[in-house]
């Protein structure tokens, strides 16, 4: 693997922090510096928050990285790891970066180490705090059912044991995470068929909100799918209630077929009754559950650096084409020997393709 430098242009694309996140893991495990310039550079509050610069301080802390540039706002940084990844021990506190309450999210950071730390020779326990469950970004529900088991398919063992949830904009959430280092290349991935529906479950959760809130949310997401056509013994929500750091409210929810999982999210906001909420969330679903395709609209991008990371060809078939998944099949192409090739139109399905060998 040659050690050049690798330039990334971070507002290519979709143009937000999944740029940099991704460009991190690939110059950790290629071991090839990497400069990104224009990071976040379209967005409202440009350059790195708090959730960015946690991502580059726990990607630098696993491999030794010397890094410039690492400060909030700061559009431009470079990274050099020191060498691979290095298991072990470690806490990450998004909070703790952003000097106040971030509900920054813990899902992002994790995602940035989790596969440079898979493929290390070791155990590595890992200890997040700040957001849990926030928009624009997985929730740790969506990761731990529906994108770790597809990583398990591929030769990756992650637990992860959500310890306190924490909701946007207070935060106060913990994760712990267990990941056992994997040799070799991954299995390559195969998720062309979803097969028929077992079964949609979920949670309908709220924290320092009344009860009557979830139980409502999760009683119109019944009626919503049983209403569309699903058997009721399908159909299994659970209404919770949490004490935790803010207000917060959202339903999650995880449509298991024989041949996949797929997950959909819709958070409460001011204003906004319980029953919408469900609805917003059912109507994700419903509009991916018309469409043959096993991975959900979020799952296809998540997929792109596992399967260029395995041996022979990966094909993912998608129920929509997402800016995230063009911008980080881009990414990967940058650092990797690998052909990566997303065949359909934005916002409608279709099918990611990664093989070894160049274009």
């Amino acid at each position: 693997m040659h050690n050049s430098l690798v330039v990334i242009d971070g507002s290519y694309g979709e143009g937000g922090g999944q740029v940099l996140r991704t460009s991190l893991t690939l110059s950790i495990l290629t071991g090839r510096p990497v400069r990104i310039e224009h990071i976040r550079a379209g967005r409202e509050e440009p350059g790195l928050r708090p959730q960015h610069l946690t991502a580059v301080q726990a990607a630098a802390t696993i491999c030794g990285a010397r890094v410039a540039g690492a400060e909030l706002g700061s559009q431009t940084l470079t990274f050099a790891p020191a060498g691979p990844a290095r298991p072990g021990h470690y806490a990450f506190d998004v909070t703790e970066v952003a000097r106040a309450g971030s509900a920054g999210s813990v899902s992002l950071v994790l995602q940035t180490i989790l596969q440079p730390l898979a493929l290390a020779r070791g155990e590595s326990h890992l200890t997040l705090r700040g957001g849990t469950h926030v928009p624009w970004a997985p929730s740790v529900f969506y990761l731990e059912h529906v994108f770790l088991p597809q990583l398990t398919a591929m030769g990756v063992e992650v637990r992860i044991e959500l310890k306190q949830w924490g909701f946007y904009p207070a935060g106060g959430g913990e994760i712990e995470v267990h990941i056992v280092g994997h040799e070799g290349p991954l299995r390559p991935l195969h998720l062309v068929e979803r097969g028929p529906l077992q079964q949609v479950w979920g949670i309908a959760a709220v924290m320092n909100l009344p009860a009557h809130i979830p139980q409502r949310m999760a009683d119109r997401a019944r009626s919503v799918l049983t209403a569309a056509g699903l058997p009721g013994h399908q159909v299994r929500l659970e209404p919770r209630r949490l004490s935790g750091t803010g207000p917060g409210a959202g339903i999650f929810l995880c449509a298991v077929y024989a041949g996949g999982r797929a997950g959909f999210t819709a958070y409460g906001r001011k204003g906004l009754p319980a029953e919408r909420v469900a609805e917003e969330a059912c109507e994700q679903f419903l509009h991916y559950h018309r469409t043959p395709a096993p991975a959900d609209p979020h799952l296809a991008d998540q997929l792109v650096l596992p399967a260029a990371l395995a041996a022979g060809e990966s094909r993912v078939y998608t129920a929509q084409v997402s800016q995230h998944l063009l911008t980080n099949a881009w990414v990967v192409r940058q650092f990797l020997e690998r052909q990566v090739v997303v065949e359909g139109e934005l916002g409608v399905p279709g099918v990611l393709i990664v093989t070894e060998g160049r274009e």
